[in-house]
């Protein structure tokens, strides 16, 4: 992305959270709380699934994706109010 199109893709994501319809989240390291990856949590558009996630991790933390699926999953049953939750990518 350039500068002018990630910009708008961070006001576009702070709108959803604002309006709650969408919630975005920076992954950030513990050790020096530089920026990782990002998790998506949005609604599913064809009512199958209360949400839909995604979330990537940078390839310098590639060994992160899967402790990261595997919180934020943990994270989704115990304080979301979802029944049903797709989340995309590689289990």
């Amino acid at each position: 992305m350039t500068l002018d199109e990630n910009r708008a893709d961070l006001e576009r994501h702070a709108r959803d959270f604002a309006a709650r319809s969408g919630f975005t989240y920076t992954v950030l390291d513990p050790s020096d709380r530089g920026v990782i990856g990002c998790v998506y949590i949005y609604p599913d558009n064809d009512g199958e699934d209360d949400a839909v996630v995604t979330s990537w991790v940078r390839a310098t933390h590639a060994d992160c994706d899967t402790p990261l699926r595997e919180l934020v999953s943990r994270w989704l049953v115990e304080a979301w109010p979802f029944q049903r939750v797709s989340y995309a990518g590689p289990a």
